[in-house]
């Protein structure tokens, strides 16, 4: 049995579907966000499960966007706003569709540079610069998928540091991404609160 790579929902089928399917992992990603990883990654199992056993990007965005948008908010929905991010998936799997003939790992596959690479994954709806940094670092961390120049095409999260998803590869590497997660964002709280209080001036004499 393959080793599963992205040790990441808790579940090993969800977590080999991730590594297998890359309209899976394209889909993980797109759901993290204001979610907790494990959450936003399970999503595309949950789908699968619920499309038939399948999870195919032309079946997806061969759907009236409001019926998939109801598979996405079926309880245990799989985003905290299922409305809003169903319809970013389907606009997603429409695009992998029309772009890639239905084939996400297309995205990647034979890609020789970074930037490259970067610029492909940047392009998918519903992707900004730091998602598509990350979706970088886990192809080449996680997967295997190390173009030239990769390290730059994903900097920051292509570092030693624990910064995200990329960076899980066990168990215990998951905890460590969280307390960083969670450290950065007390850091940033506490920036916030400094600037909200304003810097103190001497009473006038």
């Amino acid at each position: 049995m393959a080793k599963i790579l992205i040790p990441i929902t808790g579940d090993d089928d969800s977590d080999r579907l991730l590594q297998d399917e890359p309209l899976a992992l394209v889909i993980g990603m797109l759901l993290d966000q204001q979610v907790p990883m494990e959450w936003a990654f399970r999503g595309p199992a949950t789908l699968r499960e619920r499309l038939g056993g399948e999870l195919d990007a032309g079946a997806i965005a061969a759907m009236d966007v409001e019926d998939f948008v109801a598979v996405c908010a079926q309880k245990p929905a799989v985003h905290r706003f299922p409305s809003s991010m169903g319809t970013r998936i389907h606009e997603l799997c429409s695009f992998v569709v029309d772009r890639y003939d239905g084939d996400a790992g297309r995205i990647w596959r034979g890609v020789r540079s970074g930037g490259t690479l970067f610029a492909r994954i940047r392009e998918l709806p519903g992707y900004g610069d730091e998602k598509s940094r990350i979706l970088v670092a886990i192809l080449a961390k996680r997967l295997g998928k190390r173009p030239a120049g990769w390290e730059e095409a994903a900097a920051p999260f292509s570092d030693d540091e624990p910064r995200s998803v990329a960076d899980v590869g066990s168990p215990e590497a998951l905890l460590r991404v969280r307390e960083w997660k969670q450290m950065m964002k007390a850091a940033k709280r506490s920036k916030t609160d400094q600037s909200a209080s304003g810097p103190r001036t001497a009473p006038r004499r």
